[in-house]
């Protein structure tokens, strides 16, 4: 588990909180009390963790819903939407858990969370609900009418339902401290630098240089993306992975091999090889930090995991894949190495040479797939353990569920599939993969969810 622990003795310490509590809260002698103070007391023991997952993971299928239709956005960028739901999702319930604590003040810059009040009770399912409500509205201001309405609708549909297990003010004071943490959460992502990350760009040219695609004009993908704040100070910490392989036109050079490699791949695919590639494309489809998601929400589902384990769940990943993007994109940026496409087209000669996907546009080192697949696979690992599971994001589109014996069995397998979908060189998947285990184990080392 390394040394976050995030997950150790959950059950354990929640039930000895728990007991505890009882004991503060248990009345002296025969104390006379209104029915509403002793519904106030004895509603405020119930804990984050006697709630199920099912309003994570409800705005979680949403969300991947949301994801999946908004266009005009870079894919890196979901990891916004991941990362800060996920926040504010934890920081929304994390008062239900005795065991744990605020991590707000071991983030970058997020400060003036509300607090609960001493004594009062709470229904944390409507807290995260109103929260997430928020966070999804704000989030996705570009949504058409109708996926605006299906936000609506969900959050009263929950709404109506949660109203109908608790008093009408512990209703209310639950649903409008939800939506304070969720104003909190969104004005400190406003602060984040990725107004910026578009802004106009000329990228180097020159042999070896990464030539944007044009379509009319040349495309540039979030170029300034490596300048967001991170949420983990210290998270990028000896996680760059150094110069890409020099490059050179020589036919006996190491560029010059490693780019072939690309090429004879692309002309002896394999069916598995082929599935694999397009299993993990992710656009069109839920996104790449989208598809995440979408193994989250399945791996809270088929372990039956209460709602604190889908929060830590749920702002861990966001915030490793996130930090994991920003590591990368300065990567990338920096170096601005070639694709494949140019090089095989102008160098090896085969002019008319495609790669099974569409080339993103951005420089080709170090790979994202690799990057943040390898540092979610971590963020995984942290919380649920090696868990064997099944994947099923793509069921919907007829693809066939693909198996891991563990997490990070499917962070390796996302990032070697980009050579498949001839987009990125090998040497650049493995520096990417050791990169995105880095920033990962950075922030599991650091970031303390437990109480001390």
């Amino acid at each position: 588990m390394k040394a976050v622990k995030i997950v150790s003795f959950l059950v354990f310490t929640s039930s000895l909180a728990f007991s505890s509590c009882q004991k503060e809260l248990a009345p002296k002698g025969d104390t006379a009390q209104t029915d509403a103070a002793k519904r106030e007391q004895m509603g405020h023991l119930k804990q984050t963790n006697t709630y199920s997952s099912e309003v994570a993971t409800k705005w979680m299928d949403l969300q991947l819903r949301l994801m999946a239709s908004t266009s005009g956005v870079a894919n890196v960028a979901f990891a916004r939407q991941q990362a800060y739901s996920g926040i504010g999702l934890y920081e929304a319930v994390v008062n239900g858990m005795p065991a744990y604590q605020s991590i707000a003040s071991q983030l970058t810059g997020l400060s003036g969370l509300p607090t609960t009040n001493p004594g009062m009770a709470y229904h944390w399912a409507e807290v995260a609900n109103a929260t997430l409500a928020a966070i999804n509205k704000h989030m996705f201001p570009a949504a058409s009418a109708a996926t605006k309405a299906a936000i609506d609708s969900l959050e009263n549909a929950l709404k109506a339902q949660y109203s109908s297990e608790t008093s009408a003010d512990i209703f209310a004071r639950s649903e409008e401290y939800g939506k304070t943490v969720a104003q909190t959460i969104i004005d400190w992502s406003e602060t984040d630098g990725y107004l910026h990350a578009s802004d106009t760009y000329t990228a180097p040219s020159g042999p070896g240089l990464w030539v944007p695609p044009t379509n009319p004009v040349p495309k540039t993908s979030t170029p300034y993306w490596g300048n967001l704040r991170v949420m983990v100070a210290g998270s990028g910490n000896n996680a760059q992975p150094g110069p890409p392989t020099a490059y050179s036109e020589s036919p006996s050079s190491d560029f010059y091999k490693m780019v072939q490699q690309v090429y004879t791949a692309s002309q002896n695919l394999t069916t598995a090889e082929t599935n694999m590639a397009l299993y993990w494309r992710d656009v069109p489809g839920v996104t790449t930090p989208g598809h995440y998601v979408s193994i989250l929400k399945q791996v809270i589902q088929t372990t039956n995991a209460s709602l604190d384990k889908a929060a830590i769940g749920y702002a861990l990943s966001g915030i490793v894949v996130y930090d994991a993007a920003i590591s990368c994109w300065q990567t990338k940026y920096q170096y601005n190495l070639v694709r494949p496409i140019t090089y095989i087209r102008n160098v090896l000669g085969h002019t008319t040479w495609s790669p099974l996907l569409a080339t993103p546009a951005h420089p080709e080192y170090s790979s994202a797939h690799a990057v943040l697949s390898s540092a979610d696979a971590e963020a995984m690992t942290a919380v649920f353990g090696d868990l064997p599971f099944t994947d099923h994001t793509y069921d919907y589109l007829g693809m066939p569920s693909r198996s891991f014996n563990s997490f990070r069995d499917f962070g390796l397998e996302a990032g070697n599939s980009r050579i498949y979908a001839g987009i990125h060189y090998q040497p650049s998947i493995n520096a990417g993969l050791r990169q995105g285990r880095k920033v990962a184990e950075n922030i599991i080392s650091s970031l303390k969810f437990l109480k001390q």
